[in-house]
């Protein structure tokens, strides 16, 4: 489910246009966002012409906590307004023209192109560039879907256990930068925390279960089988008393030896159930994921760009086994495996289903963040290896791909969600100042 949000609305107008026609048109606007799902709107109903109705707009929205705001410039309007209302809202805005209406008697109606014009050089000259343009009938959705990104890093806790895995470095953050960026904190808790996780027996033995009745548990035992129920158990209780909307694990060198299984199993599970768990202690790679679920990405999952073949132009997109097990390609044999950790590993071990998918990374490198993006497309493959991966074919060719990856430092965890989602992301990129590298 997309993340909620909450949006401003105002028309403005200048009374030296066609105003009337308009509000007309602002009316049916109105009802047909209303329509929109997932979006509480906050609508000031008559036109904004003159700076009072501006100043007023503004501090009832400012009222309302709305997380962006919506101006449709009606007609051409005084240059003001959109000054004032930016002064107190500080939030994106979508500044909406719309087409002109046939001529009336030899003079321009609306003049909305204009306007938008008008108040897009205010604004960039004002040093304010937060802003999306649309013009037409409808709405930016996309530009909504961005708003929601934002929202949903404004609103989750972001948690991490341990440290990042041994010699990722590439994996850093600096904390308070990734706060002035995104208003981000990041809660830190020790391994032994989760270890120590008390959870119900009865809720462990109805995860064994449900481990069963998913995966294929004849290569491991009894008991590495009641460990991934207890673990996910442990993730789940520890993750809701916290409130954490991700949490990013430090999944080893330590954690199989502490535990007695790594941790991959159990995230595969979890993540099938709509959490957000990332491995080795990414954090941008929970945000990743997090950008993703916020627009509507079901099951979003980590992945090494793993293997690339040039000859016949494809890569592979792997992980040691910790992807969602929903994504099962529902051919293969879907199991749990101890190839890893030196047999304490527990992974999940299938093919991912074949289709559509989006890519993305947000990362960072001293003194800036980007973002990474691609499409490809999931084929299908036979199950040759161990862990959990996905076959993919890109509209680039292959070592395009990769160049873009490795001539620009990207780290090597990618969030996959299948599906097309990258307009959105392009948009929170340009409002949040970021480097496309697509």
């Amino acid at each position: 489910m997309k993340q909620e949000i909450r949006v401003g609305l105002v028309c403005i107008a200048r009374k030296t246009f066609d105003y009337k026609a308009a509000a007309e048109l602002y009316s049916n606007i109105k009802e047909d966002l209303k329509k929109i799902e997932h979006v509480q709107w906050e609508i000031e109903e008559d036109l904004v012409i003159e700076i009072d109705d501006a100043q007023n707009a503004a501090h009832k929205m400012v009222s309302k906590e709305i997380d962006a705001l919506v101006c449709i410039s009606g007609t051409f309007a005084l240059g003001h307004l959109i000054l004032e209302l930016n002064k107190f809202i500080k939030k994106p805005f979508l500044l909406w023209g719309l087409e002109e209406l046939p001529y009336d008697g030899g003079k321009i109606r609306l003049n909305s192109i204009c306007g938008i014009n008008l108040n897009t050089s205010n604004l960039y000259k004002a040093g304010v560039k937060n802003y999306q343009v649309v013009i037409g009938d409808h709405i930016d959705e996309d530009w909504l879907n961005a708003i929601r990104i934002i929202k949903a890093f404004t609103i989750n806790r972001v948690g991490i256990v341990g440290y990042r895995a041994k010699g990722f470095f590439n994996l850093d953050i600096d904390e308070l930068d990734l706060y002035k960026q995104l208003g981000v904190l990041v809660e830190h808790f020790e391994l032994d925390e989760v270890y120590n996780f008390e959870v119900g027996s009865d809720k462990v033995e109805k995860r064994v279960r449900q481990i069963k009745s998913i995966f294929d548990v004849s290569d491991i035992t009894e008991q590495q089988t009641t460990k991934v129920a207890e673990l996910t158990e442990k993730f789940e209780g520890f993750m809701d008393k916290h409130r954490l909307g991700t949490l990013a694990v430090r999944c080893w060198p330590e954690f199989a030896g502490s535990f007695g299984i790594s941790p991959c199993a159990a995230m595969s599970i979890l993540q099938s159930e709509g959490k957000i768990l990332t491995c080795e202690g990414d954090l941008l790679g929970s945000l990743s994921m997090l950008a993703h679920k916020a627009i509507g990405g079901e099951t979003p999952f980590l992945a090494d760009f793993s293997q690339v073949d040039l000859k016949e132009n494809y890569g592979l997109l792997w992980h040691c086994g910790v992807a969602a097990c929903n994504l099962w390609d529902g051919k293969c044999n879907r199991s749990l495996d101890t190839y890893f950790a030196g047999g304490k590993g527990v992974t999940a071990d299938f093919v991912m289903k074949s289709g559509e998918i989006s890519l993305l990374r947000i990362d960072y490198a001293p003194g800036e963040y980007r973002i990474f993006l691609q499409k490809g497309k999931g084929i299908p493959m036979d199950k040759d290896l161990k862990g959990t991966y996905v076959k993919v074919t890109f509209e680039d060719n292959i070592r395009n791909v990769l160049d873009k990856i490795i001539q620009n430092g990207i780290a090597h965890h990618i969030s996959v969600v299948y599906g097309e989602f990258i307009k959105p992301l392009e948009i929170f990129a340009k409002l949040q100042g970021w480097n496309i590298i697509k």
